[in-house]
């Protein structure tokens, strides 16, 4: 890129400085590293040269390999609102440390967005030719392999620990705390080990885990999310409220008794952030290196009584209601669940995430008498088709159907053709860059790197237009399933009792909230969703265990 008739007023200049966690522990670099001494230097740099400083990007504490950090994000979409044209760093190291990613930035993104790229320590100029360009993509690749080995390093450091039993975790688990004289032991945490004491001693005495939890509330003990103030689970309304699942992960964690666990999961790679669970077998575990809160006897025959539980544990077959499976809670949107109730001898419908922890409320009860809630959806929907029969007659119907179903598959035909026009030009792209190598103004290695991004986002499109190509042929298939659905719907008027197969294939979805209001959703838009009050002012429910038809 060449830009000789442009002055250096003419240039907008952004500062991009990062600092990662790793660079604040190397005390020797601390004073050209530290992000003040960055901007003094990337500053005073753009006064000696006349540019004009427009914009100031910071990333302190961010890994250098991956992009997806805030202020590098910012200079982007600058760079996009055409703020800037020129981005210069202290060395290119701070730009990133991935060398495909640094690459592409430096050798694609920047020249075609026109933004010039200066870097200070390998007197690096995009605008200009010159020798000490040549040598970027091996102090690039260098860059990349050091936080490669800088990794396995401390993994290596991590794991010498984990083996001899220190705690290298950020938080210990709830009820230890770090030991102030030596941070990789663990004590009990005064301010809240007896409540985990309390927790396995109340299990043993068979004690169920809601129960416990209830109680744990009731006593006002701080919870796991609520103590460590971390981010608490969206199944969760406050952090002050003990859920099952809370005292469950308490009684399963091995810590307790006195053994050192770690090394349970592990990142995906020194790039990613995503972390994977390990198998069992290779968890680190270390023997009585604190001390515990539960006796090994204790946790065992708490665990092995769950094991057996689960293990002998049976689902009760029987025949699924007729609307059991189209019906969910408006307020969290899982299933409603339909259960039999012995005493009473008759079937009712509640939220499923309700009944499973009432006592915590995490959602509200939707109660109903299930024989006459079918009842009375039944009539409901019946009443929506002869409405419809009435105002359209069978021709004129299908024929809206299938243009509503045609006017959808357009628009994935439209959302096709734009993917395989972007698929054509990175073709031409990698077309140009394959030509470049050939006529050796390129070399393998910068070849390599320059089409990799381009490679990905081949893939990523392809991914997009298999799925694509998927929904039109759902559509089609849909379109061509028309005249039968309007034959089952017929079915369904003539019938005074349907069976399941029917209704799914004409309802998408029944919903019930808590004010006791009752939504249909039809297949296909063939009809408005329909909404009605339900209404029942018997004292129980008449039918018994066997229904209305028995």
């Amino acid at each position: 890129m060449n830009y000789s008739y442009l002055s250096n007023l003419d240039y907008n200049a952004g500062i991009y400085i990062r600092l990662s966690q790793e660079d604040k522990d190397k005390k020797y670099e601390s004073d050209s590293e530290s992000v003040s001494n960055q901007k003094d230097i990337l500053k005073n740099y753009c006064k000696n040269n006349g540019f004009n400083l427009v914009g100031e990007y910071v990333d302190d504490g961010y890994s250098g390999t991956n992009f997806d950090r805030p202020g590098f994000v910012q200079m982007i979409e600058d760079i996009k609102a055409k703020k800037i044209n020129l981005v210069i760093v202290k060395d290119l190291s701070r730009l990133g440390r991935d060398h495909v990613m640094t690459g592409y930035y430096i050798e694609t993104y920047f020249p075609e967005n026109k933004v010039r790229f200066i870097s200070i320590v390998e007197n690096y100029d995009s605008m200009k030719n010159q020798a000490s360009n040549d040598s970027s993509t091996f102090i690039i690749a260098c860059n990349d392999y050091y936080s490669k080995q800088n990794s396995l390093k401390v993994r290596n450091v991590l794991d010498s620990k984990r083996k001899a039993g220190k705690f290298i975790g950020s938080k210990p688990c709830y009820g230890y705390m770090r030991d102030p004289d030596d941070k990789g032991h663990l004590i009990p945490d005064p301010k809240v080990c007896e409540y985990v004491k309390k927790i396995f001693d109340w299990r043993s005495n068979e004690i169920g885990v809601s129960e416990i939890a209830t109680r744990l509330t009731k006593m006002g003990a701080p919870t796991p999310a609520g103590y460590k103030n971390l981010p608490i689970s969206s199944r969760l309304k406050e952090k002050d409220e003990w859920s099952i699942h809370a005292v469950n992960k308490i009684l399963k964690n091995r810590m307790y008794t006195g053994d050192m666990v770690q090394h349970t999961q592990t990142n995906v790679s020194y790039k990613s952030k995503k972390k994977i669970t390990l198998d069992e077998n290779m968890w680190i575990i270390v023997e009585n290196t604190h001390e515990p809160l539960v006796d090994k006897e204790t946790f065992m025959l708490i665990n092995r009584k769950k094991k057996n539980k689960n293990r002998t544990y049976q689902k009760r077959t029987r025949p699924e209601r007729l609307l059991e499976g189209l019906l969910f809670c408006k307020e969290c949107g899982n299933r409603l669940g339909v259960l039999y109730r012995k005493k009473q001898d008759y079937w009712c419908i509640n939220c499923n995430k309700y009944t499973r922890d009432p006592v915590r409320r995490m959602c509200v009860s939707h109660f109903f008498a299930y024989d006459y809630f079918e009842e009375l959806v039944l009539k409901q929907i019946k009443k929506c088709l002869d409405d419809l029969f009435k105002d359209l007659d069978y021709k004129e119907l299908n024929d809206e159907i299938i243009k509503r179903t045609k006017s959808n598959s357009n628009d994935y035909v439209k959302r096709k053709e734009n993917i395989e026009k972007e698929q054509n030009k990175i073709y031409e792209s990698i077309h140009t860059l394959y030509q470049d190598r050939l006529d050796e103004n390129i070399t393998p290695d910068q070849y390599k790197l320059l089409s990799k991004p381009f490679e990905d986002k081949l893939k990523d499109l392809k991914i997009q237009l298999e799925d694509i190509n998927i929904e039109i042929i759902k559509r089609k298939h849909n379109a061509d399933k028309i005249p039968k659905y309007i034959t089952k719907i017929k079915k369904l008027l003539n019938l005074s009792n349907p069976n399941r197969d029917l209704l799914f294939s004409l309802i998408e979805r029944i919903e019930a909230d808590k004010d006791r209001n009752i939504t249909i959703t039809f297949k296909y838009d063939i009809l408005d969703t329909h909404t009605f009050k339900y209404v029942d002012n018997r004292v129980r429910n008449p039918y018994g265990r066997n229904g209305k038809n028995s």
